[in-house]
């Protein structure tokens, strides 16, 4: 499952990313979302995790945490190939 994780802390990395959703399961990849100008984070990033049950269980205990100060919104991530299917619809 594909998780959006939003409201980062600017200063929030990568592997702390990892290390905060690796605790609740398997991570097939954590992906922070660069500025490509900056090089500074844009304050989200996208985790991926195989197993749905691990997924939902880090999506119930990390959203709304403070993290580095912020409070992070993790949801399930929209899958905009099927958003733009249904949109044609």
């Amino acid at each position: 499952m594909k998780l959006l994780v939003r409201n980062l802390a600017r200063n929030t990395t990568e592997d702390e990313l990892r290390s905060l959703f690796a605790v609740h399961g398997t991570l097939q990849s954590c992906t922070l979302v660069m500025d490509k100008e900056t090089g500074e984070s844009k304050g989200f990033a996208f985790v991926e995790m195989p197993k749905v049950g691990e997924a939902k269980v880090a999506i119930k205990t990390l959203n709304g945490m403070d993290v580095d100060g912020s409070k992070i919104r993790v949801k399930k991530a929209e899958d905009s190939a099927k958003k733009d299917e249904s949109d044609a619809e």
